[in-house]
């Protein structure tokens, strides 16, 4: 029996895994799909935000692996990767054990980095897993119960998890939120829809945050904040650092002889191949490549989804000796929150901003969730959910 091992449980490799379990294997034996992922549960991370106003539950957006796996003949295995052998196609994990494999997917995402200003390691905090929006929530809660008149936070990063968290955040604080987005480029969300961005632009106007643009954190002590502005340096009281900057391929890619960008990036063909290794296929934030018509393909949540498409069947078509398909990369738009029931949408023609945008995101987001029965979950509780409040 072959083996497929995927590494990680993000929007590539779990998408991978579910869509490999639906394609057929008549006249082949099935392989053994073994998905792994440090962690027991699969985070929707576009809905990540919406937890630190209490609009969504942690089990909408961060159902457990065993969960979303039932059924499938998907074996998921919580470790982390301590080591790939190219030659021996071995992957070691953390629990000890060993595994050989006939295809292998690289789909392990990105790490915020933290160590690009001195104090950003000991003081700020990400906000990429479910772990980092708990530990955001604890501090906060810390905050909101003391006795102190403001509570001031920074974010590190205008693009679109800094500008979703400012507005998150300034809505729950509301009149003692002191909320700071420092940015080094010159305009926010520089690569978004122009549309997008003046949405966003009000919306952080609204809501009083203030916006640093052209600046960098030259520091971070326990309680204070250092910029740098043209060359001038000013020090700031602040509370919490919340770091959104960059994204790093994990040290075990990094360490692979494979073929890699400047970034550490796994370079792939547009049928997900690794080259020189037809048997791994990467998507996802740590790969780099373009599509079957030439068009870059992003690091996005979005790009990730539609790979695992094409990763599921290329694989599947790789065992099956039929032809493999070029990836072709589909803009389908971009969408952010900017608070309780609004947000912002661009794409396919469509320009919403407001309640109608959060709307239509929800349901979008909605019909990604990775299966039936938890889109199904999930509906029916935002459905009924304003209807127990109102019944208080």
């Amino acid at each position: 029996m072959s083996r497929i091992c995927i590494l990680g449980g993000g929007f590539g490799g779990l998408y991978t895994a579910l869509r490999l379990s639906q394609l057929p294997w008549i006249g082949h034996p099935k392989p053994e799909i073994i998905l792994v992922d440090q962690r027991d549960r699969f985070i929707f991370m576009p809905l990540l935000y919406e937890l630190l106003t209490g609009e969504l539950q942690a089990w909408e957006i961060a159902p457990t692996y065993v969960e979303l796996l039932a059924d499938t003949g998907i074996h998921f295995i919580q470790a982390s990767v301590e080591t790939i052998q190219l030659t021996d196609r071995r992957v070691q994990l953390s629990t000890g054990e060993s595994l050989t494999y006939d295809r292998l997917v690289l789909a392990m995402g990105g790490e915020t980095p933290m160590d690009l200003a001195p104090g950003v390691q000991d003081y700020a905090l990400p906000f990429r897993t479910l772990e980092d929006a708990y530990q955001l929530e604890s501090r906060l809660q810390r905050l909101e119960n003391s006795d102190r008149d403001k509570i001031r936070v920074a974010i590190a990063g205008a693009g679109y998890s800094g500008i979703e968290l400012a507005c998150q955040l300034a809505e729950r604080l509301g009149d003692r939120g002191r909320i700071r987005i420092v940015e080094m480029a010159d305009r926010i969300l520089r690569n978004s829809p122009p549309f997008n961005r003046q949405v966003a632009e009000k919306a952080l106007s609204d809501r009083g945050v203030w916006v640093d643009l052209e600046t960098t954190i030259a520091s971070i002590t326990a309680d204070e904040l250092t910029l740098s502005y043209k060359g001038q340096m000013d020090t700031l009281p602040v509370d919490i650092v919340l770091w959104t900057v960059g994204t790093r391929v994990a040290p075990v890619i990094r360490d692979l002889p494979l073929p890699k960008t400047d970034r550490g990036q796994v370079k792939i063909s547009p049928t997900l191949q690794v080259s020189d290794h037809p048997e791994i296929f990467a998507l996802g934030d740590l790969a780099s490549g373009v599509d079957a018509d030439g068009q870059f393909v992003p690091a996005t949540a979005q790009a990730a989804f539609q790979q695992a498409d094409y990763a599921g069947w290329n694989l599947w078509a790789s065992l099956t000796h039929r032809p493999l398909l070029p990836f072709k990369y589909q803009h389908l738009g971009e969408m952010l929150t900017l608070g309780t029931d609004k947000a912002a949408l661009a794409g396919l023609g469509l320009q919403l901003s407001g309640f109608p945008a959060h709307v239509a995101r929800r349901m979008i987001y909605l019909f990604r969730m990775p299966t039936l029965e938890h889109q199904l979950k999930v509906g029916m509780s935002w459905i009924t959910r304003p209807l127990v409040e109102l019944l208080r």
